[in-house]
């Protein structure tokens, strides 16, 4: 019999990899910020919780959605695009707190590729490198990365995505049509919701832990090549770029990831 696993935020992903775990034969609670969603988590026998954290209080039954699970997965980004001035640190710090308490033996992190800068010289990023980004919301990322790692009382996995893609989020249609697109030469770094949920699935299957992965496909085309020919295949308007300007870029290295779970990529960006 699979054990119970505490997933926090069923967003896009989080719903989609809760489905599949539920399919698996785990116990699943789930995490969502809106009532309306609660029977949606039921419909797909996620049990379903209600819980907000802020930077000083946790609300809703958090301590019934951790008793009992082995492993929580975090997937709620930072939300600094709709709130500038957010302490997602601060946050994540009393959830850790609870997750002590509840003796959590297993924490998968979703953190982002985000935390490596974009450079003009594309420098190719390894699970090695240092994360070196200075925006606020990569900041607060790596923060809470050495946060976990540094906790003895549990085992962190950290697993970074490159942006995520799926069938009803397609990035040539945030592009289509738009002008003076920056960093045309810049290389790409997608991975497939398909592929994200296979990891994860490779990681709790393997009891891979005290690691940190990077995940994106390993293809890299141009940005300007990738959404061109996107674009076109799509019938959508084409965007134009920004070829005055320098790119500035990384190349996302997924070896590692490839190699400890022995995965392959399913589906190509």
């Amino acid at each position: 019999m699979k054990t119970q696993i505490s997933i926090i935020g069923c967003g896009w992903l989080g719903l989609s990899l809760a489905k599949e775990l539920v399919k698996d034969n785990y116990t699943v609670n789930g995490t969502t910020t809106t009532k309306e969603k609660l029977d949606v988590l039921e419909n797909h026998q996620i049990h379903p919780f209600l819980i907000i954290l802020n930077e000083t209080a946790i609300s809703g039954s958090y301590s019934k959605f951790l008793t009992g699970s082995d492993t929580i997965i975090i997937n709620i980004p930072p939300g600094l695009r709709k709130n500038p001035n957010k302490n997602h640190v601060a946050e994540l710090r009393l959830l850790i707190q609870q997750i002590e308490a509840h003796a959590i033996k297993n924490v998968l992190y979703i953190s982002s590729t985000s935390v490596f800068e974009n450079e003009d010289n594309f420098p190719i990023i390894t699970a090695a490198t240092t994360p070196n980004a200075t925006s606020d919301s990569s900041k607060q990322l790596i923060e809470i990365e050495h946060m976990l790692q540094a906790n003895s009382n549990f085992n962190t996995t950290i697993l970074r995505f490159g942006g995520l893609i799926g069938e009803t989020r397609h990035p040539a249609k945030f592009l289509s049509g738009k002008a003076d697109v920056s960093d045309p030469e810049a290389p790409i770094n997608l991975i497939h919701k398909t592929d994200a949920i296979g990891i994860i699935k490779t990681i709790l299957k393997n009891d891979l832990w005290n690691v940190v992965l990077n995940a994106a496909y390993p293809l890299h085309p141009s940005k300007k090549d990738y959404y061109i020919n996107q674009c076109q295949l799509k019938n959508l308007a084409l965007p134009s770029f920004n070829t005055e300007d320098k790119s500035k870029g990384k190349i996302i290295e997924s070896k590692l990831t490839m190699q400890l779970l022995n995965y392959t990529f399913k589906i190509a960006p």
